[in-house]
């Protein structure tokens, strides 16, 4: 028998994408009175940009490619031990939540400092298109 295709894959990922978004939003919503509504949906997509699979928690996996990305890699046991100073769960991988409590601060570990570095590394955003044209008074 031939396998049966299914055409509606890219649909349901765009339904488990937006279920995941509505998820992390209401975890987000608990820290709601500490930090302000940008810096909370910064780390929202930080978050889930590091997530490839979508399961609500970032993996050994993910922190492997994450750190790669970086040109930071690191081995099976750094990596462990990474997320063992931020996993409050015991499960062995970061949720949207301990992510939060890592890059406010309020859990102080390796990782937190290497994706701070990675922001700072980031090329910010170049004006697009053709300059203003500028006179002779502009000029300092």
């Amino acid at each position: 028998m031939a396998n049966k295709i299914d055409y509606q894959a890219g649909k349901k990922h765009g339904i488990q994408l937006k279920n995941q978004e509505s998820e992390l939003d209401s975890i987000a919503a608990e820290f709601a009175n500490e930090l302000d509504e940008a810096t909370l949906s910064k780390y929202k997509t930080q978050f889930m940009s590091y997530d490839i699979n979508n399961s609500g928690d970032i993996d050994h996996y993910e922190l492997q490619l994450l750190m790669e990305k970086i040109n930071q890699p690191k081995t099976y046991l750094e990596l462990k031990k990474m997320i063992e100073q931020v996993d409050s769960t015991g499960k062995g991988a970061i949720n949207f939540r301990d992510f939060i409590k890592m890059m406010t601060g309020k859990t102080s570990s390796i990782l937190q400092k290497i994706l701070m570095f990675e922001e700072m590394g980031k090329k910010s955003e170049q004006p697009k298109g053709i300059p203003q044209k500028r006179s002779i008074s502009d000029l300092p």
